[in-house]
């Protein structure tokens, strides 16, 4: 009887809680929670040892008569048997009498509602891991609800696990909305922004980073669930859509397609999707018959971009030629005009910079209801007011930010899903029932990444259609309606946290000076480029995902660095250049490798050194490079060089008409100058090739001499032996056998010959000398032992006459022969025409030789 007592008065007193609470604006979705967070109901559930979800809730809008029925599943989570487990209804008769009153009943467990309903056992959950089904049937007039005259009702119901020491294990927490038969109150005015967005899948426009895309526009997907929904009911909607989308599922559609993730050393091909091109054919016949606004290309960190101070590419997000994707794809321009920054939070530079671009034709924000006061006067908020900028006051619709959270957070499961839906019904009656004679309107923008579960998005537009409380509308409708005065917030500084960071900006724009310059050597139409590259990396879509951002980002590095390094100057391995002399020309290759893109450049070197090293500067017509796909171009640098040495040259490539702007990192050579010119190094190559010529030659005479000694023959093969008579083809004079007698040393080569002039003969040349020549025809001596037979001399023949070769002459004797021969005379030079007898004798020993070894 004291816990009924208890929950009376808990139950009288909730009002009173509910009223004294002060009220405050939530903030935007990006500074409410962190990312991986979830809320607090969640969290009571993470905790509960019974899991609960609901399947059922019927009916969505309660009459008097209504029967009720609540469906759902429990789950004992806790790894061991709990016995005894069994279910309560809660509920409390008292409808909700304020929004926050309601934000505290959803967080809240239901044993805080104050009524008991009946209980149901649950034994199939006792075991760890088992699911068991259970429902709740009861009435409207069973549970005691009336609702305030003339208006909607809220009334919270709920289900508890209790266990078999009657502890609270378990429990889940709805709302019924109960629909009076009398009417007084005007519905309220709803306009759906429906969202088609996504994270980036490219780095440069023609690899993706993954292959996602593929399964969410396919049926079943996120993108495929939210074109179906818009499609089935008749509800309006106005379209918030990326190009970035389109312009992805448009590539995936044309052709196959590259996929390489962050980190892969290969790329996968991916054949032409079907369902991309399916997809866009649904998304076509889905809008054509509501409005739609483009984002800015990619949708940008805008606000992000504005405080580092580099705005630039919010102007082109929203150029035309990036925008445009939309129209080329939907087949028909925007006819829509407005402005929503990332999680509808911006500062004063950021709405200057989105009326510039987005606003310039009219049109208005779309921001959150937490970045504005309430109305001064006291009056209810509705969702148009207006904003100043520096180009004037801007109309600017609110969505209410605890609408928007409830609807873009707990919906992407099945159970959240129906959770939700009953908290949009409760929600919304609440607006009508808070000023019944008072119109109001509500606009509802889910995130930019809405993934509701299946058939939820349907539902919550069926029932903005269905719901008495409520009446759908264009947003164009709300647009046009009169503003409220209502203070503008500002942007909070602790909001910076939640912004993509500096450093990621900071290379992402390092990134885009490369990719403009890139641009700007391309001459023609240009058929490679990085503007939505970069454009992609600066998307609002990496708040949550840095560590993925970082990844993409090295990657998109890479491939423009690749890219601009096929328009480059060639060098050898070794990178240097050999100069001759004081002054040249240095080679310069430069070579354009890009497929079907004709660029222009401008060639320009400096010297590290320029006392030693001056370099000169091309022709103007010379200077600037046009190289169409696949063609070189060599260009000569005059060079003065003031001594030898290595000297090191910056080749670099310029923009034209940029002011010196550079192109890529450009390639250093080092010069190595020698001193010795054109005409003296081909001279002193001739002087050395003559050289080895005449050492060839010799070493060839040597060898042949060397062969014809061998043979014995004594002839050199090389001179004649003398003018009119054949050579003795013995050894010459200097010969080491020369001068020493044959009868001693048969063996050694020349012996028996008399010396030369200048060398003393042996002691028995020296006898034979003295003894002068023989006469004509006088028999020869005996051979000494061991020596060859004397040849017999041959017929003296007249004289005056010339013999046969070889014969001797039959003239008197030369004046020098006539005696004896002193030292060093030439006393065996034969005379002319005739042979000496030391080489006749020679000659008759050597054939003795012969025919002994014949005969042998």
């Amino acid at each position: 009887m004291r816990t009924v007592k208890r929950a009376v008065a808990l139950a009288a007193l909730l009002p009173c809680m509910a009223m004294a609470a002060p009220t405050t604006l939530a903030p935007p979705a990006l500074a409410r929670r962190a990312p991986g967070s979830v809320p607090a109901s969640a969290q009571a559930q993470a905790k509960a040892q019974v899991a609960m979800a609901l399947t059922r809730v019927d009916p969505k809008s309660a009459g008097p008569k209504s029967r009720i029925e609540i469906s759902g599943l429990a789950m004992n989570r806790t790894g061991h048997q709990l016995p005894g487990l069994h279910l309560r209804l809660r509920y409390s008769a008292q409808p909700v009498n304020s929004r926050s009153q309601l934000d505290q009943l959803a967080a809240g467990p239901p044993n805080a509602l104050p009524n008991v309903g009946e209980e149901k056992q649950i034994p199939g959950a006792s075991a760890p891991g088992v699911k068991q089904s259970w429902t709740f049937r009861t009435t409207v007039e069973k549970l005691g609800l009336r609702a305030p005259p003339g208006t909607p009702g809220v009334y919270p119901v709920g289900v508890e696990v209790l266990n078999s020491a009657r502890q609270v294990v378990g429990g889940v927490t709805t709302f019924l909305t109960f629909m009076p038969k009398e009417r007084h109150f005007k519905p309220v005015a709803v306009g759906w922004v429906w969202p088609l967005a996504d994270r980036m899948h490219r780095t440069n426009d023609r690899t993706f980073l993954d292959d996602d895309l593929a399964a969410s526009v396919a049926p079943g997907g996120r993108l495929s669930r939210l074109v179906d929904a818009a499609s089935a009911t008749d509800t309006p909607i106005t379209w918030g859509i990326d190009p970035a989308l389109l312009d992805d599922v448009q590539r995936m559609a044309s052709g196959d397609y590259t996929v390489r993730g962050p980190g892969d050393k290969k790329s996968v091909r991916k054949k032409k999707s079907e369902a991309a091109a399916a997809w866009l054919t649904k998304l076509r016949d889905a809008s054509k018959k509501d409005p739609y606004f483009t984002l800015p290309y990619a949708d940008p960190d805008v606000v992000a971009l504005v405080r580092r101070k580099t705005p630039r590419d919010i102007g082109v997000a929203f150029d035309e030629r990036n925008t445009g994707v939309a129209t080329r794809v939907l087949g028909r321009a925007a006819d829509a005009h407005v402005a929503w920054p990332p999680s509808g939070a911006a500062g004063p530079g950021t709405v200057d910079q989105l009326a510039q671009h987005a606003l310039k034709d009219g049109g208005a924000f779309l921001m959150s209801s937490s970045q504005f006061q309430n109305p001064a006067t006291g009056a209810l908020p509705n969702a148009t007011t207006t904003l100043p900028t520096h180009h004037g006051d801007k109309k600017t619709l609110l969505y209410d930010e605890k609408l928007n959270q409830i609807v873009s957070e707990g919906s992407r499961s099945a159970s959240g899903g129906l959770l939700t839906e009953q908290r949009f019904l409760a929600e919304t009656a609440m607006i009508a029932a808070e000023a019944p004679n008072r119109p109001r309107t509500v606009v509802l923008a889910p995130d930019r990444h809405w993934n509701p579960a299946d058939g939820v998005a349907k539902n919550l537009l069926k029932y903005t259609k269905g719901a008495g409380w409520l009446r759908e509308v264009p947003l164009g409708k709300i647009e046009s309606a009169a503003p409220q005065g209502r203070v503008f917030n500002g942007y909070s500084d602790d909001y910076q946290q939640y912004e993509l960071g500096d450093a990621h900006l900071a290379q992402v724009q390092a990134i885009s000076r490369q990719a403009r310059a890139f641009q700007a050597v391309m001459t023609g139409p240009a058929k490679i480029s990085y503007e939505r590259a970069v454009l992609r990396m600066e998307s609002a879509a990496w708040r949550t995902s840095p560590r993925r951002a970082r990844a993409a980002r090295k990657q998109l590095e890479d491939e423009l660095t690749g890219d601009m390094h096929l328009v480059r100057i060639v060098t050898t391995k070794s990178k240097r250049v050999l100069m001759g002399g004081s002054s040249g020309r240095l080679p310069v290759l430069v070579e354009n490798m890009l497929p079907g893109q004709s660029v222009k450049v401008r060639l320009v070197a400096t010297s590290e050194n320029s006392a030693k090293l001056r370099l000169g500067g091309l022709e103007p017509e010379d200077a600037i490079i046009e190289l169409r796909p696949g063609e070189r171009a060599q260009r000569w640098i005059p060079a003065q060089a003031a001594g030898n040495g290595n000297f090191h040259v910056q080749l670099q490539l310029q923009i034209p008409g940029s002011g010196g702007r550079t192109y890529g990192d450009g390639e250093s050579i080092t010069v190595t100058v020698t001193g010795y010119g054109r005409l003296a190094l081909l001279i002193t190559g001739g002087g050395l090739a003559v050289l080895f010529v005449g050492v060839g030659v010799r070493a060839i005479r040597a060898r042949r001499r060397r062969k014809a000694e061998a043979a014995g023959d004594g002839s050199t093969g090389m001179e004649s032996a003398g003018a009119g008579g054949q050579g003795s083809g013995l050894p010459g004079p200097g010969f080491p056998g020369a001068g020493i007698p044959a009868a001693e040393f048969p063996g050694v080569p020349g012996a028996g010959r008399p010396a030369g002039p200048g060398i003393p003969a042996g002691p028995a040349s020296a006898g034979a000398s003295a003894a002068g020549p023989a006469p004509a025809g006088a028999p020869a001596g005996p051979a000494a032992p061991g020596s060859a037979p004397a040849v017999p001399a041959a017929p003296a023949a007249p004289a005056g006459s010339a013999g046969p070769a070889g014969s001797a002459s039959a003239g008197p004797a030369a004046p020098e022969t006539a005696g004896a021969s002193a030292p060093g005379a030439a006393a065996d030079r034969p005379e002319p025409g005739g042979i000496p007898e030391s080489a006749a004798d020679g000659q008759a020993a050597r054939r003795g030789e012969h025919r002994r070894r014949d005969g042998d």
